[in-house]
């Protein structure tokens, strides 16, 4: 049976002056995430805040155990790409 899985992170982007310093961060991050783990990223949520952002990553595998070691992957890279920017990360398989 197919996974998918899907990683949920919360950015707080305290330095952001404006929406499109927001969307730099944002869009550098997603490119940095679908490069490096060939996954699907989505802006889902809190499109309109200057200090705040929803991502969804998403994988899709054969195998369960497979499909959360990429997102382990990932919410890994996150945190150490984004720093003290990075809030959370839920993980959940559908």
């Amino acid at each position: 049976m197919p996974a998918i899985g899907v990683l949920q992170i919360e950015i707080h982007i305290p330095h952001a002056r404006s929406i499109k310093d927001r969307r730099n961060i944002v869009r550098s991050f997603k490119s940095k995430m679908r490069t490096k783990h060939n996954v699907a990223v989505a802006e889902v949520d809190d499109q309109m805040l200057m200090n705040r952002a929803s991502i969804c990553v998403v994988t899709v595998s054969s195998s369960k155990d497979f499909a959360e070691k990429v997102l382990e992957a990932v919410e890994r890279d996150a945190e150490a790409l984004l720093g003290d920017m990075f809030e959370s990360a839920v993980v959940d398989f559908v």
